[in-house]
């Protein structure tokens, strides 16, 4: 089983990140602000528009397995530092060859689609137990069993085209409902719909975020288990695009982002003061609150889910990594299906 480590957040405009022995050094203005061991650590992620890294601290993360991502401000990813290739080539070969078959990539693609509108109907289902007097129920639940259908048609397709279709059908009915979700009685705290590049509201941009910091913990999943994240199976390829690493993690936007997401606006530890809006109506979070946001990322991640397919105890972080795992073993022909995962 694989130990679940830290990820170290970087948000200081102008910072430098150093080797220094076997820890990294986070220096501003010629004094060192953190310092912590290299293996403590599995991931780093700087986001900011002036934060730098030298080489020698690039050339100890890629040996020691250490994703290092530079994102902007606001989440957006910009690029990573590796090293060569881990995994056995006979894993990703057969990654190639798998992509380039069609039908294969259905059978891969249906698993995944199906799970994510199977974990979006019980994020709906569990919001409407909990308020069963609220005037949203009845939508909520109407809205939940139409998703399992669409769950259940996912299944029978062979189709990638199609498939994308329903995920895009699933994904409009579901967001059409968010909403109803939200308990604050903020009304700045508004949702209208899902939209990004740029989100427009307080939701959507720390759904936005959230979501970047989901395509960060599965790129380096896939990365640690020797899967490319580039060629994904659902996903089509693009120059630049982790396809890979967003195919995994559909399967966690509802029960993972989302819900973090919901909890951190109703119970208020989040508010209207914590974003802020630009010129062009794109809203953000502030510094500040970003800070806030990753420590609850991190404290989410560290509890303890059944995992449904392995029915072992495990915690939120290392969901991903087993997962890509299971899809390895998948392709390798140990599993004749890839097994998703299916929030209960």
């Amino acid at each position: 089983m694989r130990q679940h480590l830290n990820t170290l957040f970087v948000t200081l405009e102008g910072a430098w990140l150093a080797k220094d022995g076997q820890a990294v050094e986070v220096r501003h203005e010629r004094q060192t602000k953190l310092r912590v061991p290299l293996h403590n650590l599995e991931s780093i992620v700087a986001f900011g528009w002036d934060i730098s890294a030298s080489a020698q601290l690039m050339a100890a993360c890629a040996e020691a397995g250490i994703t290092l991502s530079f994102c902007t401000p606001h989440g957006k990813f910009l690029a990573a530092a590796t090293g060569f290739a881990s995994g056995n080539v006979l894993l990703r070969r057969e990654q190639y060859r798998r992509a380039d078959d069609l039908p294969a990539c259905a059978l891969i693609a249906r698993n995944i689609v199906a799970a994510k509108i199977a974990n979006s109907r019980a994020s709906l289902l569990r919001a409407a137990r909990d308020r069963p007097d609220h005037e949203a129920a009845p939508r909520l639940q109407a809205a939940a069993l139409w998703l399992s259908h669409r769950a259940e048609t996912a299944m029978r397709e062979n189709s990638l085209d199609t498939l994308r279709g329903i995920e895009g059908d699933s994904a409009a009915a579901y967001f059409e409902v968010f909403p109803l979700l939200l308990t604050t009685k903020d009304p700045a705290i508004a949702m209208h719909g899902r939209n990004r590049r740029p989100p427009t509201d307080p939701v959507n941009a720390l759904l936005s975020f959230f979501y970047a910091l989901l395509a960060h913990d599965c790129r380096s999943a896939l990365a640690a288990t020797g899967l490319d994240a580039a060629v994904g199976f659902f996903h089509r390829d693009r120059p630049g695009r982790p396809s890979l690493a967003l195919d995994l993690m559909e399967e966690f936007r509802p029960v993972l982002a989302d819900r973090l997401a919901l909890a951190l606006l109703n119970r208020q530890q989040l508010d209207a003061a914590d974003f802020e809006t630009r010129e062009n109506g794109a809203v953000s979070l502030r510094e500040a609150s970003r800070k806030k946001v990753l420590v609850a990322w991190q404290e989410r991640k560290m509890e303890e889910v059944i995992h449904p397919f392995l029915q072992e105890k495990v915690t939120w972080g290392l969901v991903p990594h087993l997962q890509a795992r299971l899809l390895a073993r998948h392709l390798r022909g140990d599993l004749d299906a890839y097994p998703a995962f299916i929030w209960k």
